[in-house]
């Protein structure tokens, strides 16, 4: 879908374009996405993944304000809490490399763009997922040097900087750089202190060389480091004060770190009408968590005064091979065939809590995934194309546990394994120069698993893999000579055996459980360029989720077949305005542009649970941003939150008490800045 406008103030919407949004996809004409590109990161303030998440009606993010706890749903379908560390109905892939959803707290470093692909994914790429699949792309190296730098400070002691340079190294090499270091004083206040609870740091770098060969063979090898340090899992009594307060022993949170390495080498090499592309990636990963019962609610929990926390320790390391081999551009029709193989090997130990190491718990979990998918599109006329899809996937999986406990310990092995066949087929059908139609029907598959909190035998028993059938029809349109841009879809998804966690708040007992859900809905999605200095986009996603199946005594209360799906909000909406203009002289610049950004996000009321026991809050989240342009330096002011509301991240209930809990985000602040490209 293109603009019927001329080259210069193409080029200029290029660059002040929000939300860019598209029916298509990635080379993919028969589904829904949303693509936010990096002038959309970065003058949005997009500083990680959640934030991207959060910014595209239609997904929902349960987070608890740290690194480690997240659930994300696309469209109403998710996992209902994650169990084990590669649990995802949605799964992520940063520059192809897979990445679960524990993982959406990392930074967006040096990121060209993120694509968010709605619905059942897998017969394209080694990414399979139940819901959508999030991939992050990265800057590569160029031929041209050329980079930028940026700084920030700002309220509640907020700084940020960070830079990327890249260029030839030599004739066929080439390179890039990027590294960010971020931090301000956390936005929750210990009451025994009067200071804030943590002190949250981010340090990310990443290092890309790029060989390009003679004869259409190309190599690169892709090494980056992401280190987030005292970011905690809020767990608050509601409800809360105006910013939030936490009562618990000073410094605790000192301890919470979260790494990230990733090392990728990727080889492709072109034949012509064809291309073959290697991808090997090797990841690990370490978290320690603190999962804290402050005095405020242990009093609330209990009727008595104390205090009680869990240390909770995470090691994953990911080797992830894929072959590929697709018709590269312009071939008369579209192909891919492919093959990969992913291990995955990682521990989540408990080894103390307030009372010391007597109940500690170290668990093991090791897993193969093998898998052959292939897809071809082609032309059932000049306007009509047909695609179809299979994806056979095999795993394997292992986990042994240890729990101490009266002087004694308990030990456990146990193993499963699965296979499974999704796929899709879909239409599009060009029914005007400007307009296009489709429709798609796909199965989508995560796999079962075994339970990352058990603390006996009794709470490892597998839960089953979940399958999702999902229909849409869609369209994507442009009138107004360009001016107006504009996509929508309908769509059902039906899932069986989803993903439930059920918490006991008095005993803290987790099991793992199945429910059957099911969801519907439409979306609307459109950019007016209103003139070469002025655009709009937005966006308006209505869900109707609903659990589909009794799951009776359990944790905190049954869950009753037609109860909502947690957290996913009936009505989501996002809409961006950016004004891009020369001003006369002022302050100094001689020739100044005047960017301003104004972003708006809204989020309606939504279960907390999947019992329903209450619903959080609905918000509305403004931000702005100003700029001033001369040359290629920018200096700006953003604030965030400008309404101050008070955002609700998650909220549980424990009915033993009749207490409920959870957590909220920041507040107000404002940031100044700068940034210079080169």
């Amino acid at each position: 879908m293109g603009r019927a406008q001329d080259q210069e103030t193409s080029e200029f919407l290029g660059v002040i374009q929000l939300d860019p949004i598209t029916i298509e996809g990635q080379n993919d004409l028969m589904s829904s996405s949303t693509v936010h590109e990096r002038e959309d990161i970065e003058q949005g303030r997009l500083q990680n993944f959640e934030d991207v998440l959060r910014a595209t009606p239609g997904v929902g993010v349960n987070s608890s304000g740290g690194t480690n706890l997240s659930t994300v749903y696309i469209r109403g379908v998710g996992s209902m809490y994650p169990m084990s560390l590669d649990d995802s109905a949605a799964t992520f892939t940063l520059d192809g490399s897979p990445l679960s959803a524990r993982h959406i707290s990392l930074g967006t470093l040096d990121a060209e763009r993120i694509e968010i692909l709605k619905g059942p994914q897998g017969t394209k790429s080694a990414a399979a997922a139940l819901a959508g699949t999030v991939n992050v792309i990265t800057a590569k190296p160029s031929r041209a040097l050329e980079g930028y730098l940026r700084s920030e400070m700002g309220q509640e002691g907020q700084y940020l900087l960070e830079g990327a340079v890249g260029g030839p190294l030599s004739e066929s090499l080439s390179g890039r750089v990027a590294l960010r270091y971020s931090g301000s004083e956390h936005w929750v206040e210990n009451r025994q202190t009067g200071q804030p609870v943590s002190d949250p740091k981010e340090l990310a770098f990443r290092g890309s060389l790029l060989w390009e060969g003679q004869q259409g063979t190309s190599a690169l090898l892709t090494y980056e480091h992401q280190k987030i340090e005292a970011l905690p899992n809020l767990i608050m009594l509601k409800p809360y004060n105006r910013y939030g307060e936490l009562d618990l022993t000073p410094n605790l949170y000192d301890q919470v770190e979260k790494s990230l390495d990733r090392t990728a080498l990727q080889v492709t090499h072109d034949f012509g009408e064809s291309r073959i592309t290697s991808l090997t990636s090797y990841l690990t990963g370490k978290n320690t968590e603190v999962a804290a019962y402050d005095r405020i609610l242990y009093g609330a929990l209990y009727g008595a005064p104390g205090e009680f926390w869990n240390i909770d320790e995470a090691q994953e390391m990911v080797f992830n091979q894929d072959i590929r081999w697709a018709s590269s551009d312009g071939a008369p029709f579209e192909w891919v065939l492919g093959a990969s193989f992913e291990h995955f090997d990682g521990s989540y130990d408990t080894p103390r809590n307030t009372y010391g190491t007597s109940s500690a718990t170290f668990r093991d979990f090791e897993s193969e995934r093998y898998s052959l998918y292939g897809n071809v599109t082609f032309p059932l006329s000049s306007d009509v194309k047909l695609s179809a899809g299979l994806r056979q996937t095999w795993t394997q999986s292992s986990y042994n546990g240890a729990y101490h406990g009266g002087g004694s310990v308990v030990y456990e092995n146990r193993s499963r394994s699965e296979d499974f066949l999704t796929g899709q087929l879909g239409l599009s059908w060009d029914v005007a120069p400007e307009t296009r139609l489709h429709a798609k029907i796909a199965r989508g598959h995560v796999p079962g698993g075994y339970n990352i909190y058990a603390t006996q035998p009794a709470d490892s028993e597998p839960y089953r893999g979940a399958t999702n059938d999902s229909i849409e029809v869609g369209f994507a349109t442009a009138f107004a000579d360009g001016a107006f841009e504009l996509s929508g879809a309908v769509f059902a998804n039906r899932v069986e055996d989803n993903h439930l966690l059920s918490y006991d708040s008095a005993t803290y007992v987790v099991s793992a459980l199945n429910a059957d859900t099911r969801s519907r809905g439409i979306e609307l999605q459109g950019t007016w360029y209103a003139s070469p200095s002025f655009s709009i986009g937005a966006g308006l996603s209505y869900i109707d989720a609903e659990i589909t199946s009794n799951v009776l005594g359990i944790g905190d209360g049954d869950v009753h077949s037609g109860n909502k799906v947690p957290d996913v909000a009936p009505w989501t909406a996002h809409l961006s305005a950016n004004y891009r203009q020369a001003v006369p002289a002022l302050l100094g610049f001689a020739n100044p542009i005047l960017d301003a950004r104004l972003d708006y996000s809204f989020v309606g009321s939504r279960p907390a649970d999947p019992q329903n026991h209450f619903d959080l809050n609905p918000y509305h989240k403004l931000d702005l941003r100003l700029g001033l342009t001369q040359g290629q330096t920018e200096f700006y002011v953003a604030a965030e939150n400008l309404l101050d509301e008070q955002i609700e991240l998650y909220g549980y209930y424990a009915p033993g008490s009749g207490t409920s809990y959870g957590g909220i985000a920041r507040g107000r602040t404002v940031t100044v800045g700068v940034m210079h490209r080169f």
